[in-house]
């Protein structure tokens, strides 16, 4: 596979695919949403919830963590992690903005 040449793209459309490219697998969609749901969790607690080893829960969480959409804090022996408020806000921003470029035209065929 050839490199991705991402010089030739603008920052907002970088942005866009390393957002969708983390979020481009069901596990981390899962992650999130339990995240959304519980306020925050803690990896063991994840397993749990999906029935995913724990080594395959921390990359996932570090593909996250990675593009800033989640954060973790040290518990004792324990990382709790939580949405990145800020973060979340701005690519929920982004994304809106992406998607309301498209106005419905006449269909094709």
């Amino acid at each position: 596979m050839g490199t991705t040449k991402k010089e030739k793209f603008n920052a907002r459309q970088n942005r866009l695919a390393a957002i969708f490219k983390a979020m481009a697998h069901p596990a981390r969609i899962a992650i999130v949403q339990q995240l959304v749901k519980s306020e925050h969790c803690i990896c063991g607690e994840l397993v749990g919830e999906l029935g995913l080893a724990q080594a395959t829960i921390s990359q996932h969480l570090k593909e996250l963590k990675h593009i800033g959409l989640i954060k973790g804090c040290v518990e004792g022996t324990r990382v709790s992690y939580c949405i990145n408020e800020k973060v979340w806000q701005q690519v929920k921003k982004e994304c809106d903005q992406f998607f309301v470029t498209y106005y419905a035209k006449e269909a094709c065929h």
